[in-house]
């Protein structure tokens, strides 16, 4: 699915992130770029039957650019050494939750959930999370969903070092109630990133996510 050249390419672009070295291998650059967004459009459709949400989607609405945007960063290196992609009902600019894949060699993984939503969305999942702790509870601690992602991404960057405001200290959310960002990942190996049916695995982690997916846009949308 994800093809060699395509993970050479970026094994190169990130031991020679300069707008020179990229310009002169624009076209190894293209063919990586047509890889993906083939492989981006058999995952919609695969993921479609499981998710109608996303059956509208085209994969240049789910693919991310690899210009990096250096206007406020002190790091000025162009190019991401990845490519991403996501996949919600209102594509990669939306404020629903969705599913996310991440091609990057040493760094593959696949994702789910909400990344930092604005005020609004985040204060509609803690209300959810609130009012129905004990169906949010059983799908994050399902036996397969646990077994395939763990906890959810409990980072200092994601999560409140205090109770958010208008709850209690003891209230049985708490832990899930300080979160920020609301996301499970499992890792790819590099191994299985250039075979045949990496595909059909990542649509099948997609798949168990979507209960996790569904609660979470019932909240925002609600």
């Amino acid at each position: 699915m994800i093809q060699q050249s395509t993970l050479q390419f970026l094994r190169s672009l990130k031991k020679n992130n300069k707008k020179e070295w990229f310009e002169k291998n624009r076209s190894k650059y293209d063919n990586s770029k047509k890889n993906i967004e083939e492989a981006t459009a058999e995952i919609v459709k695969w993921l479609s039957k499981t998710d109608e949400s996303i059956a509208h989607l085209q994969a240049k609405e789910c693919m991310f650019r690899i210009n990096r945007d250096v206007r406020f960063s002190k790091n000025k290196v162009p190019y991401k050494t990845n490519m991403g992609v996501y996949f919600s009902k209102g594509g990669k600019k939306g404020n629903q939750a969705g599913y996310y894949f991440h091609i990057e060699p040493g760094g593959a993984f696949i994702a789910g959930g909400l990344w930092m939503p604005m005020a609004e969305e985040l204060k509609k999942v803690r209300q959810e999370i609130d009012y129905n702790f004990e169906e949010f509870y059983k799908i994050v601690n399902a036996k397969t969903f646990k077994g395939l992602f763990g906890d959810l991404d409990r980072s200092t960057a994601y999560t409140l070092l205090r109770m958010p405001k208008g709850y209690e200290e003891n209230n049985p959310a708490i832990e899930f109630l300080k979160l920020k960002s609301f996301i499970a990942t499992r890792k790819i190996p590099d191994t299985e990133l250039g075979a045949k049916d990496l595909g059909k695995k990542v649509v099948g982690y997609f798949e168990k996510m979507k209960p996790f997916i569904d609660f979470l846009n019932r909240a925002v949308e609600e």
